[in-house]
C-alpha cells in the first residue's frame, strides 16, 4: 500500500509516536536517535508535500469521514511553505542540540528533552497541517505545554520563572483563542476552516464575528509576541537552553503568525467583516511601535541573548507590517520575512550556544575579545546581524526590499523612511557586539572554543550559510512566498 496519500497525517503522527518511544526507553542516545530520525522523516515528507501542492491543495480525511463532518488535514501553498520551514529547522537543529544540552541540561534529563522536543514539533506541524479550527487550539496547547517545560530546563532558577511567566501569558492567549473559535462555531455551525469561510458570507449577525475576530487576534498576537504582548519572550529566550531558544525563535512565533494569516485571509477573508474594522491601521501602529520600541530597548541590553530576544520582537513588527498593506506585495514581504528571520535568528542563537562553551555566559562583558578567541563564531554573528539589518547579500534584505516596494506601491513614502530608520537602530545593537568582540580584550578566564564538536559546527554553519544563500538565490523563498500570498489574497478580492 502506498504511503503517499497519507503524507499529510504522517507529518504529525511520526513525531507524535517518537515522543512516547523516547520516554519509554529513558536512554539519552536511543531517545536522540529516535527523535532525530523522526525529524528527518518529517523533513522528507514536508519536501514531498511542498512539491505536491504545485498541482493544487491536498485534503486528507481523518477516519474516512468527509469534511466538514470529519476532521480534515489540508495542505495548500501556505501550509506547505510553513511545514517545510519548521521541519527543516528541526532536522538541522537536533544534531546541534545533542552536544549543546550536554553542557546545559543534566544527563538524566536528556531523554525528557528529546521527548518534549518531539511533542513540540508535532504540535507545530499539527497547527500548520490541520484544517479544523478546534484542532488548531489542541495542537497549540500540545506545543505550548512542551515549550513551557523545555524553557524550564535552563541552567538556573530564572528559567523556571521565565517558564512560569510564559505559562500564565500563554494560557491567557489560549483562552482568548478558544473563546474566539467557540464564537465562530456558534455563528457558523462548523469547525472546518474551509466550510467556515464558505458560511461566513451568509451570517447576518456581525457582532459575534467581530467579537470572535477580536478574541483570536489578541490571543494569537500574544503567542507571536507582537508588541506590547511580548512580555513573556525576553525572559524565555534568555534563560532557556540555547537549542530551545534557537528552535522557539525560528519556529514558534512563525507558526503563530501562520494561524493569524489563516484566520484573517482564509476564514474572514470571504466576508465583509474587515470593512467594519480599522484593522490595517491597528496592525500598522502596532508594527511600527514594535520596530522602533523593541529595537531601542535591544540597544541597552547587557545580555546578548536578551538583546537578540528584543530584536525578535522588533523583527515581528516587520513581519506584521506587511499585513497592513492589504496587497500581494505586502503579504509576500510578510511571508518572506517570516522565513528569512527564522533562519537568521535560529543561526544567531546557535552561534551564541557555541560561544557559551568558552565564555560560560551570554553577558556582553563575557563576550569581550570573542573575535580573537572564536573568530568563526564572531564572524557568523556579524553575518546574522547584517541579515537583521537587511544588508544586501543576506536574506533579510530581500524581505525588507519587498516591504519597501509595498509601501511605494501605495505611495506611502513615509513608511519607506520608517523602515530605513528602524533598520539603522538595528545597526546600533549589532555594532554593540562588534565593538565588544573585536575592540576589547578578552577576559583572562575565557579560553578558545577549540573543543566544540562537529555536530554543533555543521548545523550552525548550514544555518549561517542559508542566511546568505537565500539572499542571493531567491527562487525558493520568494517564489513560494509570492504564490502563497496570491492564494491568500484571492478570497478577499
Amino acid at each position: 500500500m502506498s504511503v503517499v496519500p497519507h503524507l499529510p497525517v504522517l507529518q504529525v503522527v511520526v513525531p507524535l509516536l517518537a515522543a512516547p518511544l523516547a520516554v519509554l526507553l529513558r536512554h539519552r542516545v536511543a531517545s536522540f536517535l529516535i527523535v532525530v530520525s523522526a525529524s528527518w522523516i518529517v523533513l522528507a515528507i514536508a519536501i514531498a508535500l511542498w512539491l505536491q501542492v504545485a498541482n493544487g491543495a491536498l485534503s486528507y480525511e481523518i477516519g474516512s469521514w468527509p469534511p466538514p463532518w470529519g476532521i480534515e488535514y489540508r495542505i495548500d501553498r501556505l501550509s506547505a511553505f510553513v511545514l517545510l520551514l519548521v521541519a527543516a529547522i528541526a532536522a538541522v537543529l537536533l544534531p546541534y542540540a545533542r552536544a549543546s544540552i550536554e553542557r546545559e541540561i543534566p544527563r538524566e534529563r536528556h531523554y525528557l528533552f528529546y521527548t518534549l522536543f518531539a511533542l513540540c514539533l508535532a504540535g507545530l506541524l499539527g497547527i500548520t497541517a490541520t484544517g479544523d479550527a478546534f484542532n488548531i487550539f489542541v495542537f497549540l496547547e500540545v506545543s505550548s505545554l512542551s515549550t513551557y517545560v523545555l524553557i524550564a530546563m535552563g541552567r538556573d532558577r530564572r528559567a523556571l520563572l521565565a517558564a512560569y511567566q510564559y505559562l500564565i501569558m500563554g494560557t491567557i492567549g489560549a483562552t482568548f483563542i478558544v473563546i474566539g473559535i467557540g464564537l465562530l462555531y456558534l455563528t457558523t455551525g462548523t469547525l472546518n476552516l474551509a466550510d467556515m469561510a464558505a458560511r461566513m458570507g451568509d451570517v447576518e449577525a456581525s457582532r459575534p464575528l467581530l467579537a470572535a475576530l477580536a478574541f483570536i487576534t489578541v490571543g494569537v498576537c500574544l503567542k507571536l509576541a507582537l508588541f506590547p504582548l511580548h512580555q513573556w519572550l525576553p525572559n524565555a529566550y534568555t534563560h532557556a537552553p540555547s537549542a530551545v531558544s534557537a528552535f522557539l525563535a525560528a519556529t514558534a512565533t512563525k507558526v503563530a503568525l501562520y494561524v493569524l494569516l489563516r484566520f484573517y485571509f482564509s476564514v474572514f477573508g470571504g466576508s465583509q467583516i474587515f470593512d467594519k474594522l480599522p484593522l490595517p491601521e491597528i496592525m500598522l501602529v502596532l508594527s511600527l511601535t514594535a520596530m522602533f520600541a523593541a529595537s531601542a530597548i535591544a540597544v541597552f541590553q547587557n545580555d546578548f541573548k536578551r538583546l537578540l530576544a528584543y530584536s525578535s520582537v522588533a523583527q515581528m513588527g516587520y513581519i506584521t507590517l506587511g499585513i497592513s498593506f492589504e496587497s500581494v506585495t505586502g503579504l509576500t514581504a510578510t511571508l518572506l520575512h517570516l522565513f528569512n528571520h527564522a533562519i537568521t535568528k535560529g543561526a544567531l542563537f546557535m552561534l551564541v550556544g557555541i560561544a557559551l562553551i568558552s565564555t560560560g555566559s551570554s553577558a556582553m562583558h563575557r563576550l569581550a575579545g570573542l573575535g580573537r578567541t572564536a573568530p568563526l563564531v564572531s564572524f557568523g554573528i556579524v553575518v546574522g546581524g547584517l541579515g537583521l539589518i537587511g544588508v544586501p547579500g543576506t536574506a533579510g534584505f530581500i524581505s525588507k526590499w519587498y516591504l519597501v516596494a509595498a509601501a511605494i506601491q501605495q505611495g506611502q513614502w513615509w513608511l519607506v523612511f520608517a523602515i530605513v530608520i528602524s533598520s539603522l537602530i538595528a545597526v546600533v545593537y549589532v555594532w554593540r557586539f562588534v565593538e565588544v568582540a573585536y575592540f576589547r580584550e578578552p577576559p583572562p578566564t575565557v579560553g578558545a572554543v577549540a573543543r566544540v564538536p562537529l555536530s554543533m559546527w555543521i548545523p550552525t554553519l548550514v544555518m549561517v550559510g542559508a542566511t546568505v544563500y537565500f539572499g542571493i538565490e531567491t527562487s525558493i523563498n520568494v517564489g513560494s512566498a509570492e504564490l502563497a500570498a496570491r492564494m491568500l489574497m484571492e478570497p478577499s478580492r
